[in-house]
C-alpha cells in the first residue's frame, strides 16, 4: 500500500508524505534552477541513468513507507530507512514501488506521479501490488497496461507477508548467478525419460521405470502396440491406451 492502513481516517495522503498544499504556488514565482546532480536513489535529470550506487547489504526503505505493515515481516535481510526516491531500493540497479489496490481505488493518479518521479534511474523497476479488494480484475488490467508502457515489472501479493517475502528474495539473490535460479535437470537418460513419461496423464514414476526397463528406449516404446504396452507390469489397458494415443498424436492439428 502506498499509505499505511492504520493512518488517520481524515488524511488521504500516504504515511510519511507531506500533505498537499491547500494553496497553489504563485505562477509568477520563478522556477528554481534544476540541480545537475542525480536525485538520491532515483533518476538523474532528463531521465539519464545516475552513477553506480554503492553496494549495500540492506534494503533501503523510503520514509514514506513508515507504518507499512510489510516492514514487520522483513526479517531475513536487514533494512534501513534512507533518502531514496523509490519505496524500496533492492540493489544497485533494482528498486520497487509499493501500492495497494485499496489505495489505488481512492487515488488512481498516485501511481502515475510516482512512476514519473522515479524516472529511468534503475534497470529493474518493480511495482509490488498488494491485492486487498474484491473483484480486482479491472484494476489489475489497467495497472498491467501502465507497467507495460512504463517498462515496469508488475508483481502481485495477497498479504503483507507475501510482499515482504518478494522483497527479501530480490535482495537475497541480488549477487547470485543466473544459473542458481534455473531448474536443475538430470543429464542421465533414465531420469530425463522418466520426467518425460510422467508428464503424460495417469503415468506415474513407477510406470515410467517399468516401461523403460521393458522396452529399453523411446523408439521401441513408440513402436509398441497397445497390447504390448498393456502387458508391461503395472500398466493396464487404460494406461496403455492413454500412452499410445499421446505418443501417436500429431504435432499439428488438422483443420476439420
Amino acid at each position: 500500500m502506498a499509505a499505511a492502513e492504520d493512518a488517520a481516517p481524515a488524511r488521504e495522503e500516504g504515511p510519511g508524505e507531506a500533505p498537499l498544499p491547500s494553496v497553489p504556488p504563485d505562477p509568477k514565482e520563478p522556477e528554481p534552477e534544476q540541480d545537475p546532480t542525480p536525485a538520491p536513489g532515483g533518476a538523474a535529470p532528463g531521465g539519464t541513468a545516475p552513477p553506480p550506487r554503492p553496494r549495500s547489504s540492506s534494503i533501503v526503505v523510503s520514509p514514506r513507507q513508515r507504518g507499512n505493515p510489510v516492514l514487520r515481516f522483513i526479517r531475513n535481510v536487514p533494512w534501513e530507512y534512507g533518502d531514496v526516491v523509490p519505496d524500496y531500493v533492492l540493489g544497485q540497479s533494482s528498486c520497487a514501488l509499493f501500492l495497494s489496490l485499496r489505495y489505488h481505488h481512492l487515488h488512481p493518479d498516485y501511481i502515475h506521479g510516482r512512476l514519473r518521479e522515479l524516472g529511468r534511474g534503475f534497470v529493474l523497476r518493480v511495482l509490488l501490488l498488494q491485492v486487498d479488494v474484491k473483484d480486482p480484475q479491472r484494476a489489475l488490467k489497467d495497472l498491467a497496461k501502465i507497467c507495460v508502457l512504463s517498462n515496469c515489472t508488475l508483481l502481485l501479493a495477497w498479504s503483507p507477508e507475501e510482499a515482504a517475502r518478494y522483497l527479501e528474495t530480490y535482495k537475497a539473490f541480488e549477487q547470485k548467478p543466473p544459473d542458481l535460479l534455473q531448474e536443475r535437470r538430470e543429464r542421465s537418460f533414465v531420469p530425463r525419460m522418466s520426467d518425460c513419461l510422467t508428464s503424460i496423464r495417469a503415468v506415474n514414476r513407477t510406470d515410467a521405470l517399468s516401461l523403460l526397463s521393458t522396452f529399453g528406449s523411446l523408439a521401441a516404446l513408440v513402436a509398441a502396440t497397445k497390447e504390448d504396452l498393456s502387458l508391461c507390469p503395472g500398466v493396464g489397458p487404460q494406461k496403455a491406451k492413454r500412452l499410445f494415443d499421446v505418443l501417436h498424436e500429431p504435432f499439428l492439428q488438422t483443420p476439420k
